[in-house]
């Protein structure tokens, strides 16, 4: 038995490393979701019984298992950020598992920092563990942000208080930059686990679909060393993450309010790593030492989301082009290609569904934002097609949800691309086999101003054929179209540009 702070015995099961151990070993391994959810649970019981044990056994316990843990965590990783959707059955059970374990994991390792803070009986021999200490909560908090950004929903913020009092604690021990084995085949420190989560989450939380999130955390968590955090500001920060106030990380800017509680995160090697590793993937070979859980996603996927860090990743930073105004307008939505094309011009309307209706919250001339209510919120997704009809307007125009995230109420806060003002469906044939009697219908993007002679078209998803010529009847006129790029794939949709060449009548040249 083990001795509790008031001297008396205790009978917890985990009151003993061996039992402890034992308990661990009639854990069945071969269902990673019900061992996950055991696991956690008796991480949830060593911090509910805390009083029970010195810190330095809690800590013990809670390491081993968390070690324990992380095989059925890399295995429910992989299977819920699978390149295929998932049903809602399962995805929501995958969910579920994961941040109920990562939060058991996240509130045990603070409750042990807490008591080494607090200076319980045993603390002091938990000293030469802090660097693992806090490594391990950070990437807990780490899993939990992750899962919160497959929901676009609201971040906690507790886990950015929690977040800033690990990196205090290792600063304040003099042992962020000691390296160390996080778990088996991961090297790390407490600064370079800060510093990734800190770029990912500012660099992609909420701009990014689920599998783009995903990949885009385990490219900065592999390359990981190329991140460093400074306290001062020398105009290579890229996020600013303030340890006194603690909120998402901040754009670091040279106009901004400097203070000893500002630390700011720069990627100066991670550019010229992801520039190599981009070089890589060009040749369609995908690293080894991608760390993507044992997933097999496809190099191109793979090419475009580290060519999109790369460029979210600039010195100066981006700044808005066009400026966005305050403005309230009713604007009819729809959702996805097909019902997209019911309301074109092309005069498919097979009793085309009520449109949803929004309300405008600001626009500038590349898109606009709306808040809409959660129960409204079904399909919505970073990628999504919309098509948007404001109050007053005869014709609809084209979008795609570029950002998403949600509020205290649960109201998604939708940002969107505009495409193009106004759409108009087409009939396209292939140009090759004129013959072919099927026709499938496009939709023609009409974009103002535009004198490219490209022509961007919607059409349903794996329709685009880079080898493919089509031909477009648009105003009575007949165009040639050469394919020139899928410029995006979306889950029901192609977004192709073609070269656009006016043909005479009945000519097939």
């Amino acid at each position: 038995m083990v001795l509790g702070l008031f001297g008396k015995k205790s009978d917890h099961p985990l009151a003993e490393i061996k039992s402890a151990q034992t308990l661990l070993d009639e854990i069945p391994k071969s269902d990673s979701l019900k061992a996950l959810q055991e696991i956690g649970d008796w991480v949830e019981a060593i911090r509910e019984q805390a009083n029970d044990f010195r810190p330095d056994h809690q800590w013990a316990v809670l390491r081993l298992y968390d070690q324990a843990a992380q095989a059925h965590v890399r295995k429910l990783l992989h299977d819920y950020f699978a390149p295929r959707p998932l049903s809602q059955f399962q995805e929501n059970r995958l969910w579920v598992s994961l941040e109920e374990y990562y939060s058991h994991s996240d509130l045990c390792h603070f409750d042990v920092l807490t008591r080494y803070r607090a200076g319980a009986k045993g603390a002091t021999s938990i000293r030469e563990d802090i660097p693992l200490l806090c490594a391990r909560g950070i990437q807990a908090i780490t899993g939990r942000l992750k899962l919160a950004a497959a929901r676009y929903a609201m971040v906690d913020p507790a886990l950015w208080r929690r977040l800033a009092e690990y990196y205090t604690l290792a600063e304040e021990n003099d042992c962020l930059n000691t390296p160390l084995t996080l778990y088996v085949g991961t090297n790390t420190s407490v600064a370079q686990s800060f510093a990734v989560l800190v770029l990912w989450y500012g660099s992609s939380a909420g701009s990014l679909s689920p599998l783009q999130e995903h990949i885009s955390e385990r490219l900065f968590s592999t390359l990981g060393g190329g991140i460093s955090v400074a306290g001062t500001y020398d105009g290579t920060g890229l996020f600013a993450f303030d340890l006194a106030q603690p909120t998402p990380p901040m754009r670091a800017t040279a106009g901004a309010t400097i203070h000893p509680a500002l630390r700011f995160v720069a990627a100066d090697r991670l550019r010229q790593q992801l520039a190599d590793l981009l070089k890589t993937l060009d040749k369609g070979i995908l690293p080894e030492e991608l760390n993507f859980y044992g997933a097999k996603y496809e190099v191109e996927l793979v090419r475009d989301i580290a060519q999109r860090l790369l460029q979210s990743l600039t010195l100066p930073p981006p700044t808005r082009r066009n400026p966005r105004r305050k403005i309230k307008v009713n604007l009819k939505v729809t959702n996805g290609f097909s019902k997209m094309l019911e309301r074109s011009d092309v005069g498919l309307s097979f009793g085309a569904e009520e449109s949803e209706l929004w309300e405008i919250e600001d626009i500038s001339a590349t898109g606009f934002r709306s808040v809409i209510p959660a129960a409204h919120a079904n399909g919505i997704r970073i990628g999504s097609l919309l098509g948007s009809q404001p109050a007053g307007v005869s014709h609809w125009g084209a979008g795609v949800v570029r950002r998403l995230s949600r509020d205290l109420e649960g109201n998604l806060h939708v940002g969107i691309e505009l495409l193009s003002p106004r759409i108009v469906g087409v009939p396209l044939l292939d140009y090759a086999n004129p013959d072919d009697a099927s026709v499938q219908i496009g939709i023609y993007l009409n974009r103002p101003n535009d004198t490219s002679g490209e022509a961007w078209l919607l059409m349903k998803q794996d329709a685009f054929v880079l080898t493919r010529s089509l031909k477009m009847e648009l105003a009575g006129k007949e165009y040639l179209l050469l394919p020139l790029a899928l410029v995006e794939q979306g889950e029901d949709y192609d977004l192709a540009r073609y070269r656009m060449m006016a043909q005479e009548a009945g000519s097939e040249d």
